[in-house]
C-alpha cells in the first residue's frame, strides 16, 4: 500500500516538472534577412539576392527579393522564388521597364511571417536605338530589286518594325517608299518594287523600336533600262474571203510591261500599228488575234506587235492570200411608195474580189425574189444605186432585194417588203386644186392638206396678215409657211380656226373638217386593226406618217425614224409646222399640226399633231389664232 501512494507521489511530480518547462519554452519570430545589392543592370533585367541570417525559431519556407517602383515593395509586388532555408541566395529580376527607379527587398517567410531585408534602389538602363546594317541590292531589273538588312542588337526594346526605305534623293527615310519586313532582330529580305527604269536609287534598312528608329548604312543602285519586247508572229489560219486568223507569243517584255499586242495586217509588206490592227491583251505568252476586214482575192502581209515603254516590237512578217467570193450588196429601204411604183436602191459594198458587171433590184409577190422575176438593171461595179420599181398592183404587197452580179455569181441582199397604196379616188376644191383621197375604215379622208384660198361660195380667205393682224384677228384667213408660195404645194396652207368653222364652208362640197369625236374614229380603227407601232398597240404616228419628208429620228418606232416603213394606213401625213397666235413659223419638217371643228372654250379648239421624235398621234387643245393644216373627211352617207 506504501509502495502504491509513492508512485502516485512521484507521477504527480514529474507531470508538474513537464507543465512547467512547456511553459517556458520560447515562440518562432519571423525570420532576419538582408537584401544584396543590385548588379548586372539592363533595360529589362538585374540581379540581387540576400542572406537568411536567422530563421526565427521556425523553418524559412520560402525567400527571395520583391521590387516595385514605390519604396518598400512587399511580397505582393514582384518577387522571386529563390529556395528555402538560412544562407545567402541570388535573385534574377525580369520584365523591367528601362530607364525606370527600382526599389528592391529580399524576404524569408516562416510560420510566423515574412521578414524583409534592407531596401536598396537602382535605375533599369535607358532604351538605345537598334543596331542594323543594310544588304548589298541584288536582282536589279527595270522596276523592282531586292535589298534587306541585318538587325545585331534591339537597343534593349522589342524590334516593332523593320525593313528597307529608298528614294531618288540621299538619305532615304520611311516617309519614303518602303518596306515592312517583320519585327525583332536577326537578318530579313526586302522587296523593292514600283521602280522606274533607268534610275539611281538610295536605299537604307531601318529597325524602330521605343527608343525610335535607326537607318543601316545607304547603298545606290541604277535600275535596268526598259528594251524592246521579243515578239513571235503566229501561222495564219482559217482563211476566207474577208477574215483570216493569226496572233502570236511576246517570248520577253524587255524588262517593261507590255501594254498592248496584237497583229497588224495590210495589203504592202512591212505593216504597222498605224494601219490595220488588232488588240488582244497585254503581257507576255501567246495570244489569238482574228483579222477581219479584208478584201477577197487580196495578198495580205501581217506582223504580231508589242508595245511596252520602250517603243512598238514586230515580229516576223507572214503573207496569204483571200479568195475571190460572191459580191456583197445591200438592200435599201424602199419609199415613195404610190400604187404602182416604188423606188428601192442598193449598195455594194465588195465586188468579191471580182468585177460586178450587173446589179439593181429585182422584186415579186413571193418571198425571195432572184432576177428570173421582174428586176431592173443599174450599171455595174460597187457603190450605191438607185432603182425604179414599176408596173406595180394598187394595195399589194411586194418582197424586193438588191442584186450584184460578178465572175463567180448572183449576190442577193436582204428582202425587204412593202406594200403599194389602195387605188385612189379624188376631190376637188372651189379653187381647182385636186386631192387624192384614201378610205381608212368608214371614213374616206384627203391624203393631202387642205390649199383652198377661197371659201365654198367663192368669197376669198383672208391672207398675208402683219403678225399683230394674225395674233388680233378673230376673222377666218390663212397662211402660208414663212410666206413662201412653193410651200403650199407640198404641205398646204396654214388656217386659223376661225376659217375652220366660217359657215361659207372651208371644205369642198360633200366634205367638211373633221370633229374630234372624227378623230377619235380615226384613231381608234387604226389601234384596234394592226396599224400600231409593231403591229399593236397605241403608237400609230408611223401608220399615218408620209414616207419621206420628216427629220430623222434615232429612236424606234417614232415618226422620223425609218421613214420608208411608214404610210401603212395612206394617211400620207407631212410636217407642216405651224403659224403660232404671234404670228412666227415653226416646225416645219419634224411636226404636222390639224384642226378639229370641236372647240373647247372661247379662246382654244381641239386639234392633233404628229412629231418626228413621238410615235403617236398626240390631241391638244390650241389657241384658236395659231394657223394648222386641214384634212378634210367626206361627210357621211344620210
Amino acid at each position: 500500500m506504501k509502495a502504491l501512494v509513492k508512485i502516485s507521489i512521484m507521477i504527480c511530480i514529474a507531470s508538474v516538472t513537464v507543465m512547467f518547462f512547456n511553459s517556458c519554452k520560447k515562440k518562432p519570430t519571423p525570420p532576419v534577412v538582408t537584401t544584396a545589392s543590385v548588379t548586372a543592370i539592363t533595360q529589362i533585367s538585374a540581379v540581387s539576392g540576400g542572406n537568411v541570417t536567422n530563421d526565427g525559431g521556425a523553418g524559412v519556407t520560402a525567400r527571395g527579393v520583391c521590387w516595385s517602383t514605390t519604396a518598400n515593395p512587399t511580397v505582393a509586388n514582384n518577387k522571386t522564388t529563390d529556395g528555402t532555408g538560412i544562407g545567402s541566395f541570388t535573385s534574377n529580376l525580369t520584365g523591367l521597364t528601362a530607364g525606370t527607379v527600382y526599389y528592391v527587398r529580399a524576404y524569408a517567410t516562416n510560420s510566423a511571417g515574412t521578414g524583409y531585408g534592407n531596401q536598396v534602389t537602382f535605375t533599369t538602363s535607358a532604351v538605345a536605338g537598334a543596331t542594323i546594317t543594310t544588304t548589298a541590292v541584288t536582282s536589279i531589273t527595270t522596276n523592282s530589286a531586292v535589298s534587306g538588312g541585318t538587325i545585331t542588337g534591339d537597343g534593349g526594346a522589342q524590334v516593332t518594325a523593320r525593313g528597307v526605305c529608298w528614294s531618288t534623293s540621299v538619305n532615304p527615310t520611311v516617309a519614303d517608299s518602303k518596306t515592312s519586313d517583320g519585327t525583332g532582330t536577326g537578318s530579313f529580305t526586302s522587296n523593292l518594287t514600283g521602280l522606274t527604269p533607268n534610275t539611281t536609287y538610295y536605299v537604307r534598312a531601318y529597325a524602330v523600336n521605343s527608343a525610335g528608329t535607326v537607318y543601316g548604312n545607304q547603298v545606290s543602285f541604277t535600275t535596268e533600262q526598259i528594251k524592246l519586247a521579243t515578239v513571235t508572229t503566229a501561222d495564219v489560219t482559217s482563211v476566207t474571203s474577208s477574215s483570216a486568223v493569226s496572233g502570236g507569243e511576246v517570248v520577253s517584255d524587255g524588262g517593261g510591261a507590255v501594254t498592248a499586242r496584237g497583229v497588224c495586217w495590210g495589203t504592202l509588206p512591212a505593216p504597222t500599228t498605224a494601219g490595220s490592227k488588232t488588240t488582244d491583251g497585254a503581257g507576255t505568252g501567246s495570244f489569238t488575234s482574228n483579222i477581219a476586214g479584208l478584201e477577197p482575192g487580196k495578198t495580205y502581209y501581217v506582223r504580231a506587235y508589242a508595245v511596252n515603254n520602250a517603243g512598238t516590237a514586230y515580229g516576223n512578217e507572214i503573207s496569204f492570200n483571200t479568195p475571190s467570193e460572191l459580191a456583197v450588196v445591200s438592200t435599201s429601204q424602199v419609199n415613195m411608195i404610190t400604187t404602182n411604183s416604188a423606188v428601192s436602191g442598193g449598195n455594194v459594198l465588195s465586188d468579191g474580189g471580182s468585177s460586178v458587171t450587173a446589179r439593181g433590184v429585182c422584186w415579186s409577190t413571193n418571198s425571195t425574189p432572184t432576177v428570173s422575176d421582174s428586176h431592173t438593171t443599174d450599171g455595174s461595179g460597187t457603190g450605191s444605186f438607185s432603182s425604179s420599181i414599176t408596173g406595180l398592183n394598187p394595195n399589194t404587197t411586194y418582197y424586193v432585194r438588191a442584186y450584184a452580179v460578178n465572175s463567180v455569181g448572183t449576190a442577193y441582199g436582204s428582202v425587204i417588203s412593202f406594200t403599194t397604196q389602195p387605188a385612189t379616188t379624188t376631190v376637188t376644191d372651189v379653187d381647182g386644186n385636186v386631192y387624192n383621197t384614201v378610205t381608212i375604215g368608214s371614213q374616206v379622208w384627203m391624203t393631202e392638206n387642205l390649199r383652198v384660198t377661197h371659201y365654198r361660195n367663192g368669197d376669198p380667205i383672208i391672207t398675208g396678215l402683219s403678225d399683230n393682224e394674225w395674233s388680233s384677228t378673230t376673222s377666218g384667213a390663212f397662211s402660208i409657211y414663212n410666206n413662201v408660195p412653193s410651200n403650199s404645194k407640198v404641205y398646204g396652207n396654214l388656217y386659223n380656226w376661225y376659217a375652220v368653222t366660217d359657215s361659207r364652208g372651208l371644205c369642198p362640197v360633200g366634205w367638211h373638217t373633221p370633229t374630234n369625236a372624227e378623230w377619235e374614229t380615226l384613231t381608234t380603227y387604226l389601234i384596234n386593226n394592226g396599224f400600231g407601232y409593231g403591229g399593236s398597240g397605241n403608237d400609230i404616228g408611223k401608220s399615218m406618217a408620209m414616207t419621206s419628208g420628216w427629220d430623222e429620228s434615232i429612236v424606234p418606232g417614232t415618226v422620223g425614224h425609218e421613214q420608208s416603213g411608214n404610210n401603212s394606213s395612206g394617211f400620207s401625213a407631212l410636217p407642216a409646222g405651224f403659224r403660232n397666235y404671234t404670228g412666227a413659223f415653226s416646225y416645219l419638217g419634224t411636226m404636222g399640226f390639224w384642226w378639229s371643228s370641236t372647240e373647247t372654250t372661247s379662246d382654244y379648239a381641239l386639234s392633233r399633231f404628229l412629231q418626228n421624235t413621238l410615235p403617236g398621234l398626240e390631241n391638244p387643245a390650241y389657241d384658236k389664232n395659231k394657223g394648222l393644216s386641214v384634212r378634210c373627211v367626206k361627210d357621211s352617207r344620210k
